[in-house]
C-alpha cells in the first residue's frame, strides 16, 4: 500500500477536459492527462483492501489486479505496473477509455466518499509504458503447429487470438470490414476511442504473428467449409449486431436509420475513407435519438459534431435515481443516472416516452414523430415493471433524422445456420461457459455472439477463456490457465 492515509488526504479527480463548445468541433479524443502528481495521488486513494471487491466478480470481469497496480503506480515503477495490468487484460488502451468501470462502482471506498479513478490510472499505465517502450512483441519462442481461425476482430476476437498466439498456435483473424477492430473500429466515435489507438495494437499483435485478413466476410465470401478443413479449431467471435427495431406505422419513411449505420459512417470520414450507399448526415437537421444507452449517447455527440439543428434522446424507461438507492446496495453496479460526455455537450433527453408512430410528407420522407408520455408502475424494489400511457399526453414532434439505438437482439445467423449450430433462446450461439464450446466439433464461440451484447470488459474476458479452452481442445492442457506475465517464458 503506497499511501496509508492517502484516501483520507485526497479526494476523487478526473483529468481536465477540453470545454464542451471547443470539443464539439472536431471528432478527436478530448480528456487530458493527470500530471504527475495528480496521478500520484490518485493511485494513493487505493486502500489496499482486505477483500478488494473491484476485482472481484461484482467488479472487474477480467479479475484486473488493481490494489497491486495503484501501489506501482504510486512507486512510479512502471516496469511492475505494466506487467501487473497486462497480466489480466489484454488491452488496457481500450477499457481505459470505453469502459463503463464496473470496478469503480465496486470500490470499497466507494461505500462513503467517491471511489478511486481505476479508469484512468489504468489508461495511463499502458499509455506510459508506451512512451517508455515497456509494450514490446511477445513473440512464441515455439509454434505447436495448430492452426486457428478467429471469426472477428472486436475485443472478443483479439483477445482470444491474442492469447492463442501466445501459447504458440498460428492464428489467423477473419474480418468482414476493410480493417480490423469491429466495433473499436467501426461504432465507437473517435472522440472517444481515435483508430490510431486501435492500429497500433494491430501492428503489435502481427509483429507477434497473428495475421488479419479483411474484406473476409466468412459465409459469404469466405467459405466456411474451406476453414474446417484448413484449421484444427474456429472460435465464432463477431458482435451481436442484428440491431434492435422500432415496427410502428411509418417505419419504411425516409430519414429513420439504424444507429450503427450513422456512427459507422462517421468512423469513416474521419478515416477518409468512402461511404458506400446513401449518407447520413446529421447537419441542420432536427434529430431524434431513440434509445437512453451508450449507443444513443454515441449519436448524441456525433450529431452535436455534425452540427444538427437539434438533438433530442428518448428513453422508454422513466428517469433514474441520480444515487444508489436502498434496492442498490453496494458493490452491486447501480442502476443510475448516467450523464456521459456527450449529454455534457448539449442536446435534451426525453424519458418514460413512446414512439406510437413515424409522420412523413407528400415525398415519403419523416417530419414528425407521434408520441405520448407513460406512467411506470414500480414492483417493491423500486424498478419499473409495467406502463399505461397518460392519456392527453399524444403529441407530435418535429423531426427530420430519427436514429435506433435501442440495442441488439442478436449475432448474424448466416455462419451458425449454415452450419447448424445451435442457439439458445434469445439467439445467441450456444456454448456453455465451461468450455465454450458449440454443438458442432471444433468450433468455439466467445463474446457477445455467445452472451449477447455486453460491455468491452466481458468481451475481452470471454476472448482469454475462451482461448484457453481452445488450448486445452488442441494441446490436452492449457498454459494459458497461468497469466500472461507467467509465459513470458515461452515468448521472446
Amino acid at each position: 500500500m503506497g499511501k496509508i492515509t492517502g484516501f483520507l488526504e485526497y479526494t476523487r479527480e478526473l483529468p481536465p477536459k477540453a470545454d464542451p463548445k471547443e470539443r464539439i468541433q472536431h471528432f478527436r479524443e478530448f480528456v487530458a492527462r493527470f500530471t504527475e502528481e495528480k496521478l500520484n495521488q490518485q493511485a494513493a486513494r487505493c486502500m489496499n483492501c482486505g477483500i478488494p471487491f473491484c476485482h472481484s466478480s461484482y467488479g472487474c470481469p477480467l479479475g484486473n489486479v488493481i490494489p497491486e497496480f495503484n501501489d506501482a503506480v504510486y512507486r512510479k515503477n512502471w516496469v511492475e505496473a505494466y506487467e501487473i495490468l497486462s497480466s489480466t487484460n489484454n488491452f488496457p488502451e481500450f477499457t481505459g477509455r470505453i469502459c463503463p468501470a464496473p470496478c469503480e462502482s465496486a470500490c470499497v471506498l466507494g461505500i462513503n466518499q467517491p471511489p478511486v479513478t481505476i479508469e484512468e490510472i489504468e489508461k495511463h499505465i499502458i499509455e506510459i509504458a508506451y512512451e517508455k517502450g515497456l509494450v514490446k512483441p511477445r513473440i512464441p519462442r515455439l509454434r505447436t503447429g495448430k492452426k486457428v481461425a478467429v471469426v472477428g476482430s472486436g475485443p472478443a476476437g483479439l483477445a482470444a487470438a491474442a492469447q492463442l498466439n501466445y501459447a504458440g498456435h498460428q492464428v489467423t483473424v477473419f474480418e468482414r470490414d476493410d480493417a480490423p477492430g469491429g466495433l473499436l473500429r467501426y461504432g465507437i466515435p473517435d472522440f472517444k476511442l481515435e483508430k490510431w489507438v486501435v492500429d497500433r495494437r494491430i501492428r503489435l499483435m502481427q509483429e507477434e504473428g497473428v495475421v488479419f485478413v479483411c474484406n473476409a466476410h466468412v459465409g459469404v465470401n469466405v467459405p466456411i467449409n474451406e476453414l474446417l478443413e484448413e484449421y484444427d479449431a474456429i472460435v465464432l467471435a463477431g458482435g451481436s449486431t442484428v440491431p434492435r427495431d422500432l415496427p410502428v406505422p411509418g417505419r419504411e419513411l425516409k430519414g429513420i436509420h439504424f444507429a450503427m449505420e450513422f456512427l459507422k459512417q462517421q468512423n469513416k470520414r474521419v478515416s477518409r475513407k468512402p461511404i458506400q450507399g446513401e449518407e447520413i448526415l446529421a447537419t441542420g437537421k432536427n434529430v431524434i435519438i431513440i434509445g437512453g444507452g451508450d449507443t444513443g449517447s454515441d449519436c448524441l455527440g456525433t450529431s452535436l459534431r455534425q452540427k444538427a439543428a437539434s438533438v433530442t434522446q428518448f428513453e422508454l424507461l422513466p428517469q433514474p435515481p441520480a444515487a444508489r438507492t436502498p434496492f442498490m446496495p453496494w458493490p452491486t453496479y447501480p442502476m443510475i443516472l448516467k450523464t456521459s460526455t456527450s449529454h455534457e455537450e448539449g442536446g435534451k433527453r426525453h424519458w418514460a416516452i413512446a414512439t406510437k408512430a413515424f409522420l412523413g410528407d407528400e415525398n415519403g420522407r419523416l417530419r414528425a414523430l407521434q408520441v405520448v408520455d407513460l406512467k411506470w408502475s414500480l414492483n417493491e424494489e423500486q424498478r419499473p415493471v409495467r406502463f399505461e400511457e397518460i392519456p392527453g399526453s399524444q403529441r407530435e414532434i418535429p423531426a427530420d433524422l430519427v436514429l435506433l439505438a435501442m440495442g441488439f437482439v442478436h449475432p448474424e445467423h448466416t455462419i451458425v445456420d449454415q452450419l447448424g449450430i445451435e442457439k439458445d433462446e434469445r439467439g445467441n450461439v450456444k456454448a456453455s461457459e465451461k468450455d465454450y464450446r458449440t454443438s458442432v466439433e471444433k468450433i468455439f464461440a466467445a463474446g457477445d455472439m455467445r452472451r449477447g451484447q455486453s460491455l468491452v470488459v466481458w468481451a475481452i474476458s470471454e476472448g482469454r477463456e475462451c482461448a484457453r479452452q481452445v488450448d486445452e481442445y488442441l494441446m490436452g492442457y492449457s498454459l494459458l490457465e497461468r497469466k500472461d506475465h507467467s509465459l513470458l517464458e515461452l515468448c521472446a
